[in-house]
């Protein structure tokens, strides 16, 4: 009994050094693994939550809509780290995204990562809407979880968008009082060289009008979901999500010579979509 307990013991540990893994009822041999493996995991997609941190939580953790990360708008602190509540593993697939297409892809729920951050996001007043930044807090602890998510799956800058980059017609998170150029600075998200935005505005004035076909063409490529038969006002909601992310000052969905030479400008730095 004692030498076939040894033989036993020797056989499952050749298993381990070898890549065949005893599993409940079988063995797995991981020896072959296939090289056409893919993450799941390709997009960070951004929300705010418009609600308190209290309902946030109600809704994203009830059966109807849901979201991988929440961050609160002061992080409560431990070891001199923000707290950040993970409500959904990684691994699994959360309700975030709805209808959506980014660089060729639709069902972003399927390939993403979705993080919200607890924010308000605009009420209405007379002169006009009234965005709710976001707290230096709430961004310090953002910013080292894009940067953990990022480097453990190899999401490229272009692939750190908005929930409005993806879903334009729907949406408007994370709005124009998000840091995107300030992330992008550290190594999270696109942005435009300014000097290469210049040289493709070649010299004509910012706002100076261009046909709103140059420009829907350039998001297409870039990425943005652009189709035929799309109404004006389907259009310029697609150049608005744009603005709002690259050029937040004015994004009125106005087709400019300053927003095409953006959209140059990023295709020249991170290519078109595949």
């Amino acid at each position: 009994m004692r030498r076939l307990l040894l033989l036993l013991t020797a056989l499952l540990l050749a298993g381990c050094q070898t890549g065949i893994e005893s599993r409940d009822g079988y063995w797995a041999d991981l020896r072959d693994p296939a090289q056409g493996a893919r993450p799941r995991v390709k997009v960070i997609v951004i929300h705010y939550t418009a609600e308190d941190f209290s309902s946030s939580l109600a809704t994203l953790t009830d059966r109807e809509v849901s979201a991988h990360y929440l961050i609160p708008r002061q992080p409560p602190q431990r070891a001199g780290k923000g707290i950040i509540w993970q409500l959904v593993p990684e691994q699994q697939l959360a309700w975030h995204a709805g209808p959506s297409f980014w660089r060729g892809a639709t069902r972003i729920n399927d390939t993403s990562i979705g993080i919200e951050l607890v924010n308000r996001g605009y009420r209405r007043t007379p002169t006009g809407l009234e965005w709710q930044p976001f707290t230096v807090a709430q961004m310090t602890a953002l910013e080292a979880l894009l940067r953990d998510i990022a480097r453990r799956y190899a999401i490229p800058p272009e692939n750190i968008v908005g929930h409005s980059d993806i879903a334009p017609q729907r949406k408007q998170d994370p709005g124009p009082c998000f840091p995107w150029q300030q992330l992008a600075q550290r190594g999270l998200g696109a942005w435009p060289d300014s000097r290469r935005v210049q040289f493709w505005l070649a010299g004509k004035a910012p706002h100076a009008a261009v046909p709103a076909e140059q420009i829907l063409t350039l998001l297409s490529r870039y990425g943005y979901p652009v189709s035929d038969g799309m109404s004006a006002r389907e259009q310029q909601k697609v150049i608005a999500a744009f603005q709002m992310h690259f050029r937040p000052a004015d994004y009125r969905g106005l087709p400019d010579a300053e927003t095409a030479a953006i959209a140059a400008a990023l295709l020249e730095r991170y290519g078109a979509a595949p």
